[in-house]
């Protein structure tokens, strides 16, 4: 796993001009683009305050950003793109923004719907559904079912999600099916575990993206993630726009993922080989 910063000339995490066009991807092969991006959507409530604005609006602001998200991964052929949207450490926020969120889940899931079905995204919602109000319950799946046969981009919301509750769970399945008799304890492998997930049957990230410049991962994916590329930007969620995931996505391209082996190379003079 690699983790790089984004560097930036500014010194503050207000919006970040940029002329970078939407052509700018084009130089990097379709082979060389990562399958499936993972984002930490970090930022909101920041970037609201500092613009002596309440919190909520930085929520609704960001929803902005994950259209341009969505729509720009579907455009590159990016296959899966999965957004950390309500960790199941969020609840402990006040209730007023809670409140707020889970009308603003409702209100994505209808009003992103016709895009949804109109550019052949298919939904998937991993996570936990105890706690998340009924009307959003609803709408979730109702999005899922209706974008269940399409074929182009996985968009995959991670709503009420814990990395540590996902393992949690797919320990206390794999110890019920060893209890019935199902599954032998010898035949218990990565395989085994990774077939409980809630991500089952979905690729590992190749790319991870944080906002608002935190260096950590929050209990996101953590199985999931063992050979992913890291890339973190001082750019709150609420300003990411399509030129943020071209210099993301230029970034992993240029990386040399070797997963624990090591690649032929010159022998560097001086310094020393670099492995």
């Amino acid at each position: 796993m690699i983790l790089k910063k984004e560097s930036s000339p500014q010194t503050s995490n207000m919006a970040e001009p940029t002329t970078t066009t939407l052509t700018e991807c084009c130089d990097v092969p379709a082979a060389c683009r990562p399958r499936h991006i993972a984002i930490i959507m970090d930022g909101n409530g920041r970037w609201a305050q500092a613009k002596g604005l309440p919190r909520i609006e930085g929520h609704r602001r960001g929803v902005s950003s994950v259209r341009r998200t969505v729509e720009e991964c579907a455009r590159l052929g990016i296959e899966q793109l999965t957004l950390y949207c309500f960790s199941s450490e969020n609840w402990k926020r006040p209730q007023g923004e809670l409140d707020f969120l889970m009308r603003l889940l409702e209100q994505y899931m209808i009003e992103e719907r016709s895009t949804i079905l109109e550019q052949n995204i298919r939904a998937y919602v991993i996570g936990r559904r105890e706690g998340i109000a009924d009307a959003a319950l609803r709408e979730m799946d109702k999005t899922v079912q209706m974008s269940a046969s399409n074929t182009g981009l996985r968009l995959c919301l991670a709503i009420n999600y814990g990395a540590r509750a996902e393992l949690t769970d797919a320990v206390r399945q794999i110890a019920r099916e060893v209890k019935e008799g199902s599954l032998a304890v010898d035949d218990i492998d990565e395989e085994a575990i990774s077939s409980r997930l809630y991500t089952r049957g979905m690729p590992d990230p190749d790319l991870m993206i944080r906002t608002a410049g935190e260096m950590r991962i929050s209990n996101f994916l953590l199985w999931q993630i063992s050979y992913a590329e890291l890339w973190v930007t001082d750019t709150f969620w609420p300003e990411f726009d399509e030129a943020h995931l071209h210099r993301a996505i230029r970034d992993y391209a240029s990386r040399d993922r070797r997963f624990g082996g090591l690649k032929d190379r010159p022998v560097q003079q001086g310094n020393g080989t670099k492995g």
